[in-house]
This record gives C-alpha cells, sequence and structure tokens, in this order.
C-alpha cells in the first residue's frame, strides 16, 4: 500500500484546448491544468521512491482546498474542522481527472488500471492532496 500526502493546492481538469496549425489540430491541457500535473508528479516522485504499481488498484483520494478570506471567523472553523464542507464548483470528479492523470508514471503504470476509487473534498488551511493506493489480489 501506498500512502502520501502531497502539499499541493488541488486544481480540476478543465476542458482540453484546440487550436489548428495549417491543416493540424493539436489539442492540449490548460496551462493552469499542465502546470498542476506537473507539480504533482514531482513532488509525488519526492515522497515515493518505488516503482509504480501494476495490476488492479483501490485509489482513495482526499482533496482539502483553501478557506475562502472572505467568510466569518465562525465559518472559517466549521470549515476548518471539516463540519462543512465544499459543496461548490469545482466538481470532485474534475479533481479526480487531473490527480489521476499528473500521477499516471509515479505511483501507477497507468490510471487505466484503477478499478475502484472513492474521493472527498474538505477545506483547510493548508491545501493538500492525500492519496491511498491498495494493489488488489
Amino acid at each position: 500500500m501506498i500512502k502520501i500526502t502531497i502539499p499541493i493546492e488541488p486544481v480540476e481538469q478543465a476542458r482540453p484546448r484546440v487550436t489548428r496549425i495549417g491543416a493540424s489540430i493539436w489539442v492540449y491541457d490548460p496551462p493552469k491544468v499542465a502546470r498542476y500535473k506537473r507539480e504533482i508528479a514531482k513532488k509525488a516522485r519526492l515522497l515515493y521512491d518505488g516503482e509504480p504499481l501494476d495490476g488492479p488498484l483501490k485509489v482513495h483520494l482526499k482533496f482539502y482546498r483553501h478557506i475562502q478570506k472572505s467568510v466569518s471567523k465562525k465559518e472559517h472553523a466549521l470549515r476548518a474542522s471539516g463540519a462543512h464542507r465544499p459543496t461548490v464548483k469545482p466538481d470532485v470528479d474534475n479533481y479526480v481527472k487531473s490527480t489521476l492523470d499528473g500521477l499516471t508514471g509515479v505511483l501507477w503504470v497507468d490510471d487505466n488500471l484503477i478499478v475502484s476509487e472513492t474521493s472527498d473534498k474538505f477545506y483547510s488551511d493548508h491545501p493538500r492532496v492525500e492519496v491511498e493506493v491498495k494493489k488488489l489480489e
């Protein structure tokens, strides 16, 4: 089992961008998403130096996003304690997609090996992504 905490603000997968150069069509991630995928991979490599897992995998992801500065002290405390969870955009599945793609080749050979996935999103003063991966027998 792999269990790591990556100190990074989660970024949601956005729609890919498309451009045409002559007869060619190029599809690419928006810069913010591409930067997130590079950074999460880089930070994960520092925390996990083993070989990427192969075979069927079960993954649990926890996304901790910043608490907005505009909320009251009372609301801030509720969010920090986990009593109030994010019910606003971005959707948790968009966090999942960008994170799984970013960790491909680092924690697992390919994200198509993931046969079971669960995820949660929380508020925190310390944004991060917690990843737990189990190899299924």
